[in-house]
């Protein structure tokens, strides 16, 4: 039986990954529903529940690179740093800015670090960070591959637009159901990695075949979390479908697909499997954000359409996005430092635990359950 005392803290993990399905899950159905090709209600229904599949059965993965970057080991803590990371989110998303959830986690677990005084492990920071610029990359890569395929393929079948907007709506369903289930499998870690090595949640048994184990419990409740905010994410599907580019369905498809693409390479074990078994370095396994990506992708499209699509990119809206970025990492450091000092200080909580005076208190227990004839002098146990 969990006591209410942890459904609490946990409570600032909800509420980011709430800010999470608010802001990046819309990423996933922002263009089929500015395009006009998928209705929100439907796009919102099928994303929620893909997210929370894909959280629950593959979120494992993404989520042990992120805990590489600091164990955040006190309840209090993990509290703290999901809470500053919920709090950037949720401004940025009122300003309609399609702000990185990862780097606000990131900025979040490094102003734990600072506060505990604990060591910040710059090899999986440097992997991670790359992330952040390799994601845009990578979705402009895809995107400009498959557009120009696709309007390749296009000009030499020439389909009748009835069966054209057919397959591109049933393309945008298919590829929305991927891009939500690699959403919920990348980005969990960011909801619920930092109470990973804190939780006392255990596995439990589902009837005789199924069980989910204490990380997956958690990964449940933030994907059903994630779940509830894409029904509030209409101004950052604006701001995606129209704001930078004019998306039309086929480029809509192609951004969810390119998108889906990003996060799937970032989160998939096989995959990982598969490249370290050719000889090549690994793929790291981190969360990565699903609004580069897609934000690489329009800009993939803006590239294939060559210099009539560069003079559509809204310059000032992509500047406004890449503040963002930057702004994100430092503010929710800044926030959860100043957040952790009040926790600690006013409330009275363990933010952190010194693993010195926990290795000190193990000893101590140990003396204590000592028989007395143990301490005579001679005697060893």
């Amino acid at each position: 039986m969990i006591d209410l005392g942890f459904f609490i803290f946990l409570s600032s993990g909800l509420f980011l990954g709430w800010s999470l399905g608010a802001n990046d899950a819309a990423n996933i159905f922002g263009t089929a529903v500015t395009s006009r090709m998928l209705r929100f209600r439907t796009a919102a229904i099928l994303c929620a529940v893909f997210v929370i599949i894909g959280a629950v059965i593959s979120g494992a993965g993404a989520s042990h690179g992120l805990g590489k970057l600091g164990a955040v080991n006190a309840l209090a803590g993990s509290f703290t740093v999901a809470l500053s990371a919920a709090l950037t989110v949720y401004t940025m998303t009122k300003w309609g800015l399609p702000v990185s959830t990862t780097q606000a986690v990131v900025g979040g677990i490094i102003g734990w670090n600072l506060f505990s005084d604990s060591p910040t492990d710059l090899a999986s920071l440097s992997q991670i960070a790359g992330t952040w610029v390799a994601s845009p990359i990578l979705g402009a890569l895809f995107a400009w591959l498959i557009y120009w395929g696709l309007n390749g393929l296009i000009n030499l079948t020439k389909p009748h637009l009835l069966w054209q907007d057919h397959w591109t709506r049933l393309g945008l369903v298919l590829a929305g159901v991927f891009g939500a289930y690699s959403l919920g499998a990348n980005n969990i870690g960011n909801v619920m990695g930092v109470f990973v090595d804190s939780s006392p949640l255990q596995e439990i048994q589902i009837g005789e075949l199924f069980a989910l184990s204490g990380p997956q419990r958690l990964f449940l409740w933030g994907g059903i979390a994630i779940g509830a905010g894409v029904f509030f994410s209409r101004p950052v599907m604006t701001t995606i479908g129209k704001g930078i580019v004019p998306i039309g369905p086929i480029g809509g498809w192609v951004v969810v697909v390119s998108q889906a693409l990003v996060l799937f390479i970032f989160s998939s074990t096989s995959l990982q499997q598969f490249v370290t078994g050719l000889g090549l370095p690994p793929i790291p396994l981190v969360p990565v954000s699903s609004s580069q990506a897609v934000v690489g992708a329009v800009c993939g499209i803006a590239l294939a359409r060559g210099i009539k699509g560069l003079r559509q990119i809204r310059w000032w809206e992509l500047a406004k996005i890449a503040v963002g970025w930057i702004s994100t990492p430092i503010s929710a450091a800044l926030i959860c430092y100043v957040l952790l000092f009040i926790v600690q200080n006013v409330f009275e909580q363990q933010v952190f635990i010194n693993p010195s005076r926990a290795n000190a208190d193990i000893d101590q227990q140990k003396i204590n359950h000592l028989m007395p004839e143990d301490l005579e002098f001679g005697h060893s146990s």
